[in-house]
């Protein structure tokens, strides 16, 4: 996939005609749309493993925000399995060269390019430290996801946008995605289009609508029922 670069230094996919973040601040954007709306921090203290599974890696800015909130919160016995698919991964240069915006994550950001192949394919495995573990699956997320036995305690999804990647947003992944969603498992998604609503709600999530992030008017977010 061919990635430009705009005026202010943000990454911009040729393939689908939209940038990888928000211009008001992607970092900002993870934590309120995914780690907020998942309730992330309440859950990690409850300690033990938890997994995380996301739709579109991108330049890996939510994994990096992820790693650093998850390094401030979780307990000696906590282990974080991050999971992510990925149909044109990028390369290590532009990795480096996108999450570089944010100093907050300097750490975290060169933890992932230390560890990321010069020619990304497959299943890439990082571990930046003993408690946590990124997997990142390159290719179909369709075809990739349903091959998993994964369940997933909260998802991210983070798709370019609905009218530009409707594959990312079919009925067909929504339900896969429920599939591979424990009970009582979470979502957040920038996402507000009424297919994408009709799809979580036709797969089986609880949704609703919830402000989105700088002036957005909504997101979305939810959670699998324990029985269906």
């Amino acid at each position: 996939m061919t990635v430009t670069w705009d005026d202010g230094d943000r990454p911009f996919s040729e393939a689908f005609q939209d940038h990888f973040f928000s211009e008001a601040d992607g970092r900002a954007e993870c934590g309120h749309v995914f780690i907020d709306a998942n309730r992330l921090g309440e859950r990690w203290r409850a300690g033990g493993p938890f997994r995380i599974g996301e739709l579109g890696f991108g330049t890996g800015l939510n994994f990096c925000e992820t790693l650093r909130q998850w390094k401030a919160l979780r307990r000696p016995d906590g282990h974080l399995g991050f999971t992510s698919f990925e149909l044109f991964p990028m390369t290590k240069a532009d990795i480096d060269r996108a999450l570089s915006h944010w100093p907050e994550i300097a750490a975290e950001r060169q933890a992932l390019v230390a560890q990321w192949p010069a020619h990304p394919a497959g299943v890439i495995t990082i571990e930046p430290d003993a408690q946590t573990r990124l997997t990142v699956i390159c290719g179909d997320a369709l075809e990739a996801l349903t091959a998993l036995p994964d369940r997933f305690d909260a998802w991210y999804l983070d798709g370019f946008a609905p009218s530009r990647n409707p594959d990312m947003w079919s009925e067909s992944l929504i339900r896969a995605v429920f599939d591979h969603t424990a009970a009582r498992g979470t979502f957040g998604t920038y996402a507000a289009a009424g297919f994408v609503r009709r799809n979580l709600l036709k797969a089986g999530f609880t949704v609703e609508r919830r402000p989105g992030f700088a002036g957005k008017r909504e997101m979305l977010a939810g959670c699998r029922p324990s029985e269906r």
